[in-house]
Parts: structure tokens; C-alpha cells; sequence
């Protein structure tokens, strides 16, 4: 039977079973969800990337090497945000790893004259999926309040999503990507801004141009 977790409660609730099953036990007495002791609410970015580092809300978990909880300066003016942690990040515990990272990193340091240590990357969904298939909606959702967390803590300028799944997930939209994609949109008290993911590029280098006058957008902002 499929889950799918809709309320923060389950959330909280399916951790605690993850967290109690892991520790051995068969059988727990009751406990009460609603208890502030059991949220587990981070008053700190650091605080939230240990809960993150430890979580077991989903079946993540069990086929990841390590939670990517995110990376950078945690007063950056710009957070970049991709879709899912891929193979290459979970093996080698980079964020900037393989070709596609290779590209992200040229993106910020080389275009947007950024160090790396001066933006705050991180994922929506901050594990590898299971054999490289796509998270699920329970999945995803295990991972939305600790983006929306990140962002709070951050409180970046700028916004830069990877690729239509990213924002399609922070935002809640299903716009055609090709209609917003380079947009200024107000996101909170950020401006959002999608832009077509690193791996898209290389396999369609035609579209770099196109990103350049994005990434000129992005550095207006800034």
C-alpha cells in the first residue's frame, strides 16, 4: 500500500517510527504527535542541516550514502536550488560534481563572478532516489519543509531554480517551463528565477545563449 504523506504530522509521525524501528524496538507505546518535543523544530540553518543529515522520513533513506543538506554561505544574496541529489553528488559527497556540476560551478564563478562559498546550494529533495528513478510524491513531500525552512533561514535576494522539476516543486506550478523560464517572479520576499538545469545544457549546447542573457538577469538582482 502507498502512503502518500500530506500533513506535517505524518511527517512527524512516520520519523519517530523510523527513528524507534531503527533503535529496535517492535512495539512503542503511544505517543502524541501534537507534543512540541516531537516537531523537532531547528531555531538554527546549522540545527536544520544535522535534522537533515539524520532523517529518515521515507525510503530515502535506506539507498542514499549521505542526506545532501545543502552547501555555502548561509547569509548568501543567492540560493540555487536543483531537483533531486544525483548518483555522482551521493557517491562522491560533492555538490559540484561530474560534467553537470563542472557546468554549475563555470555558471557561478566565471558568469556570475560568484564564489562558491558566497551562494547557498541545495536540493528539493535532499537524497539520491532509489536506482535513479524519479521521488515520489510521499517522497518529495518528506523534503518540502526543510526547503521551505532553508529559505527562511537564508532569506536570499534571488532564487535560481535548475530545470522545470525544481520549480515546478518549490512553486507548485505545472506552467509550461518554456513560458517562464528567464521570468522574474516575486517568490516570498525573494525573486524567483528559472533557469534550464546544467545537464540540459550539455546535451543542448544551442541553448547557452539563451541562459547568458538569463544569467545577466540573475546578476541584475544581485
Amino acid at each position: 500500500m502507498v502512503v502518500h504523506l500530506k500533513s506535517y504530522q505524518n511527517l512527524v509521525l512516520l520519523q519517530n517510527l523510523y527513528r524507534m524501528k531503527a533503535m529496535g524496538f517492535e512495539y512503542i507505546d503511544h505517543f502524541n504527535i501534537n507534543d512540541k518535543q516531537n516537531h523537532q523544530i531547528s531555531s538554527t540553518l546549522e540545527e536544520l542541516s544535522q535534522n537533515i543529515n539524520t532523517c529518515h522520513l521515507c525510503d530515502l533513506s535506506k539507498s542514499r550514502k549521505q542526506s545532501m543538506s545543502g552547501f555555502g554561505n548561509k547569509n548568501a544574496d543567492l540560493m540555487i536550488i536543483d531537483y533531486v541529489v544525483s548518483s555522482s553528488q551521493d557517491s562522491s559527497n560533492s555538490y559540484y560534481s561530474g560534467r553537470t556540476g563542472e557546468t554549475l560551478k563555470n555558471i557561478i564563478e566565471k558568469v556570475l563572478h560568484l564564489n562558491l562559498n558566497n551562494i547557498y546550494f541545495t536540493h528539493c529533495v535532499k537524497c539520491k532516489p532509489l536506482n535513479s528513478n524519479k521521488p515520489s510524491p510521499s517522497e518529495c513531500n518528506s523534503c518540502k519543509s526543510y526547503l521551505y525552512s532553508q529559505i527562511e533561514f537564508v532569506k536570499p535576494k534571488v532564487i535560481v531554480t535548475l530545470g522545470d522539476e525544481a520549480y515546478a516543486h518549490i512553486t507548485g506550478n505545472d506552467d509550461n517551463f518554456e513560458t517562464i523560464r528567464g521570468h522574474v517572479i516575486d517568490y516570498k520576499e525573494s525573486k524567483l528565477i528559472p533557469i534550464y538545469h546544467p545537464q540540459h545544457l550539455l546535451k543542448n549546447p544551442e541553448l547557452k545563449k539563451m541562459t547568458l542573457n538569463d544569467l545577466n538577469t540573475i546578476k541584475s538582482f544581485l
